[in-house]
């Protein structure tokens, strides 16, 4: 590695390198959001479609809008996480590319 490279790693990345094997969508967060966080959501879903007085358009409305919050949130966060890792860590993080430093 020539010391232009040397001196841009290091302030980039600040001694961390890549995780291999630990990092990516399916972590320990994402199961602790999943199946802990979110209870009380899949418990209000329940209530609409089991619940009485039942009104399953109101329902179905609600699952739209829910679905609708949850995809604009996710797609925003990999956006703003792809152009972060490509402006300071230069390239896109590790389920779109190779593990570590470029």
């Amino acid at each position: 590695m020539s010391t232009t490279q040397t001196i841009l790693s290091t302030l980039l990345y600040h001694g961390y390198d890549g995780t291999s094997g630990f990092t990516g969508f399916a972590n320990e967060g994402t199961w602790i959001i999943f199946a802990v966080i979110l209870v009380p959501v899949y418990i209000m879903l329940a209530a609409w479609f089991l619940g009485k007085p039942r009104d399953t358009k109101a329902g179905l409305t609600g699952v739209s809008y829910l679905v609708g919050l949850t995809t604009s949130m996710w797609v925003g966060m990999f956006v703003l996480t792809v152009l972060i890792g490509v402006v300071f860590y230069g390239g896109p993080p590790e389920p779109i590319s190779s593990v570590g430093p470029p």
